[in-house]
Formats: C-alpha cells, sequence, structure tokens
C-alpha cells in the first residue's frame, strides 16, 4: 500500500466516524437506537450506493467477534455488582435454558410459517435468539428502570451470546443432521463452565496486579484494564472455551475492583465499546447488498414476529416462573429483549460454513433487526411506563475517583501516640506540620474520625497523615521533636533528628 493510498483509506475511515458519530447524537435527539443509524451509514457507503465494495463474510465474522469481545468487556466494566449478584441463578437460567426454548419456538414458527427444513430453521432460530449486549446496555441505562429490571437483563446480555455462539457453530457445520442433543448439551456446559473460570482467574489476576502496581502514567491504567478482559477472550477461546463469557466476567471482576483511576478506565472502556460498535455495525451495512433486502422483508416480519410474541415470552415465563418475578416485569423484559450487531454476526458463522442458503438468511437477519429495533427500541420508555416501572427521582451513580499515593506523589505516614510522649494534650493544628503535610484521619479506640484543627491528642491514638517525598523527613522530624519536648520543642532547641535524644536542661 503506498501513502497516498492509506491517506485515502485514513480520511474515508476518518469520515465515516464522525458521520457516525453525528447519526449517534441525531439517534439520540429523536429517540432512536443508535445502531440503526450506524448501518445506514454502512448502507450508504456500500456499493449500491457510494461504491465502497466488502464483501468478505470472513473478515466480518472475525473483525465483529472482536468487535463483540470489546463490547462485552466494557459492559462488565460498567456493571455493577450489587445489581447483579442476587440475579445470577435467573439470568443464567435466562441465558441458556430461556434460549433453548426461544430457538425451538422460533424455529417452529419459521418451519410452519416459511417451510424452511428444520435444520435451516433451527440455525436461524439460535441466531435471532441473544439478545444484544450493545442495545441492551445503551438503551436500559438511559432509563429510570428498577435496579432489578435493568440488572436481570444486562446480566442475560453478557451471558446469552455464549450458548448461541455455540449453537450457531454446532448448526453450521452439522447441517447436514441435527446434532446429538447430548453432544451439544456437555459442549455447552464445557464450554460455560472453563470460559467462566477463566474470565475470573483472570479477572482476579488483573485487579490483584493493578492494585498494586504502580504505572508511570494514569492514561496506562485503563489500557490495562481492558488488555486483561482481551487475554481473558483470547485465553478462553484458544482453549476451545466460551470468549465472550469470559471478557464479561473478566470485565465484571475488573470494574468492581476498588482499582486506580476508575473514572478513567470507565471512560476509556466506554469510548472503545463505542468505536467497536460504530465499526461493527458500519461493516455489517458494508456486508449486506441493499437491492437484495426486499425479498426478506416479509420472512424477517414472520420470524421477528414469532420471536417476538411467542418465543420470548414464552422463555421468559417458563424461566422466571420459579422467582416469582410480577407479572409487570416479565412482560418489559419480553419486550426488552433488543437485537443488534450480536444475531447479524452469528449469521456470517454459516456464511463462511458454506450453508446452503447463509446468504439468505443473512439478509432475514439483517432486516429483522432492523424492522424489530425500530419497533422495540423506541416504544421501551412508553412500556415501561404503562406498565408502572419507571422511576423518575432516579439518580444516576457518583463516580469517585481513586489512585495509589505514589502516582500522586505522596506518602501516606502512619504515627501511634505512645504512654508518656508529649504528643499527649497537643491539638492537631499545633503540631505546625510542614506543608503540604495534613492529618487525614485519626483512629481512637477503633473509631476512625476526622480530626478538626483543635482534636486533642490522647494516649494509643494513631494518626494518618498524607504528605511529599519533599518534606517526609522535615515532617518526621517534627513529629519526633513534639514528641520528645512537647509543643515548644523548636524553643527548646529540639529539632526531632534521629539518634539519641538530647538531655532536658
Amino acid at each position: 500500500m503506498s501513502l497516498q493510498d492509506l491517506y485515502f483509506t485514513l480520511l474515508i475511515g476518518g469520515t465515516v466516524l464522525l458521520a457516525s458519530i453525528a447519526a449517534a447524537r441525531a439517534a439520540h435527539r429523536i429517540g432512536l437506537p443508535s445502531l440503526l443509524l450506524f448501518l445506514a451509514v454502512g448502507i450508504i457507503a456500500g456499493e449500491d450506493v457510494l461504491g465502497l465494495e466488502f464483501d468478505d463474510a470472513q473478515v466480518a465474522q472475525a473483525m465483529g467477534t472482536a468487535a463483540l469481545a470489546v463490547i462485552l468487556i466494557e459492559g462488565g466494566l460498567t456493571t455493577q455488582w450489587d445489581d447483579v449478584r442476587r440475579l445470577l441463578l435467573p439470568a443464567g437460567i435466562l441465558a441458556t435454558a430461556g434460549v433453548a426454548v426461544s430457538v425451538v419456538v422460533t424455529a417452529a414458527g419459521a418451519h410452519w410459517l416459511l417451510g424452511m427444513e428444520w435444520q435451516l430453521a433451527l440455525l436461524l432460530g439460535a441466531i435471532v435468539s441473544s439478545t444484544d449486549a450493545a442495545a441492551v446496555f445503551a438503551v436500559l441505562r438511559a432509563l429510570p428502570l428498577p435496579q432489578k429490571v435493568t440488572g436481570l437483563l444486562e446480566a442475560e446480555s453478557g451471558f446469552n451470546d455464549a450458548p448461541t455462539v455455540i449453537l450457531v457453530l454446532v448448526f453450521s457445520t452439522a447441517i447436514a443432521d441435527l446434532p446429538d442433543p447430548a453432544h451439544i448439551v456437555g459442549n455447552v456446559v464445557y464450554q460455560l463452565v472453563v470460559g467462566a473460570a477463566l474470565g475470573l482467574l483472570i479477572g482476579r489476576v488483573g485487579a490483584a496486579g493493578l492494585r498494586h502496581i504502580a504505572l508511570p502514567a494514569t492514561g496506562l491504567y485503563p489500557l490495562a484494564t481492558v488488555g486483561f478482559g482481551i487475554i481473558a477472550f483470547a485465553a478462553a477461546g484458544a482453549a476451545g472455551a466460551s470468549g465472550f463469557i469470559a471478557a464479561y466476567l473478566a470485565g465484571l471482576v475488573l470494574g468492581n475492583t476498588r482499582l486506580p483511576h476508575r473514572a478513567a478506565t470507565r471512560s476509556f472502556a466506554e469510548g472503545a465499546g463505542w468505536l467497536a460498535q460504530i465499526g461493527l455495525f458500519v461493516m455489517l451495512g458494508l456486508l449486506v447488498t441493499p437491492s437484495a433486502l426486499p425479498a426478506a422483508i416479509a420472512p424477517a416480519i414472520a420470524v421477528g414476529g414469532v420471536l417476538l410474541l411467542a418465543a420470548r415470552p414464552v422463555s421468559v415465563l417458563a424461566c422466571l416462573l420459579p422467582f416469582r418475578v410480577p407479572w409487570r416485569e416479565q412482560a418489559f423484559i419480553s419486550w426488552a429483549g433488543l437485537r443488534g450487531a450480536v444475531p447479524i454476526v452469528l449469521a456470517t458463522f454459516p456464511v463462511v460454513e458454506g450453508v446452503d442458503g447463509a446468504r439468505g438468511l443473512l439478509n432475514v437477519v439483517f432486516v429483522l433487526v432492523v424492522l424489530f429495533t425500530l419497533i422495540q427500541g423506541p416504544a421501551l420508555p412508553a412500556v415501561a411506563r404503562r406498565l408502572g416501572l419507571t422511576r423518575p427521582g432516579a439518580l444516576r451513580e457518583v463516580q469517585v475517583e481513586t489512585a495509589p499515593l505514589d502516582v500522586l506523589d505522596a506518602d501516606l505516614l502512619a504515627v501511634t501516640v505512645p504512654p508518656g510522649s508529649r504528643l499527649i494534650g497537643v491539638a492537631v493544628f499545633e503540631l505546625r506540620l510542614p506543608p503540604p503535610t495534613v492529618v487525614t484521619l485519626l483512629v481512637r479506640d477503633g473509631t476512625t474520625i476526622v480530626p478538626r484543627h483543635d482534636t486533642v491528642l490522647r494516649t494509643g491514638d494513631e494518626l494518618l497523615l498524607i504528605t511529599t517525598p519533599k518534606v517526609r523527613e522535615a515532617a518526621e522530624r517534627r513529629l519526633r521533636a513534639i514528641g520528645r519536648r512537647g509543643r515548644l520543642a523548636r524553643w527548646l532547641g529540639e529539632h526531632g533528628h534521629p539518634g539519641p535524644t538530647k538531655p532536658s536542661r
């Protein structure tokens, strides 16, 4: 590639990126999911409009899978553990048994309504049965919903990519004969268990490392955090397990650990997630041929109708019945099963495997996602209001930034007031510590208090002081001096140097 080709490619890429960002703003203002306009940018740039050709399903599959990994890492990093920990069991059942029920019901509808062969119908059911993490995270977090509902939907969307990928791969590679159900179950269990274990393990290793290692620049912490999520995804994939669940769980562990620069990490992850979404949807828009889409409208409406009105409600009812979830919440969860990039990426798998009719399947899935996102997404606020689930007074979480002391160029000093010390009876302001040294906390009789300037020190008090390396030695000398000679130590010639104490006069 020449430099001119590089400049031209970057010019197109930058233009598409800015157009997608403008589309995201426009989508937010008019109340549409941004993924629709991202897809529109890709279609406009494609061969039927502006002439940019892209027809490589294998590249789309690889790039789409990588983008989904980044989106799931971002979803895990921004998911609050307190919101989902009590919902892991129902979310896990929705993501496994719910997917199975949805696949069977959708496949039955495609078989009886469209006359599809069972193998192809099951493949289609598996492709469209997964809710999309990017769509769910983007839409639901803007709505004032109960934590239980939002947490359940987020956890489900983070977990259910793994079983659907497994089913799509199984049905794509064994399209001639229906595979053995026991083989499918064993494969699903192995991929979920090993993927979850690797995700949790790598997430914990990353959290431990980032808590104890001071990096030379703030911007390295977000990179390292996302890097651990990518390692979890790749390691699980290399082990033949689910990289998607590993990436999500690694992000969940890292995002809920008290790591340095959490706000910066979340901002970086959010930007990476947006970039992954934009690239993914624009690429998928380029992949389809608009002139071939009208023929897919009728099948897409039929399959989407079965999915929205039958498969999703039946799977939600069957999976949540033992947990006594109120019917209003079940109804909303059924409606909020948004589809997005995941089904379209999954639809490239049978194309790569050379399955007969796979191209037509891709067009059906593309149209289904667009049409039913247009129906479901904008209606979510109204559905939530009609079901009485909105919380108008809901507040956004307050983000707190933390950083290790050496990154702040600061030192933490711990001082205990021993019996007989001349520090006893001295007020905090009388310490006259060299600036910017400050007494931040005082632990007295097991109780932590924030000292005031007139707080008087007592025997056994433990002081926590923040200082800087430049004045640390002077602060230590001042404390030693007062401990030896009291508040008038300097007047009495005591400067707190290490070594034997000079006798009093």
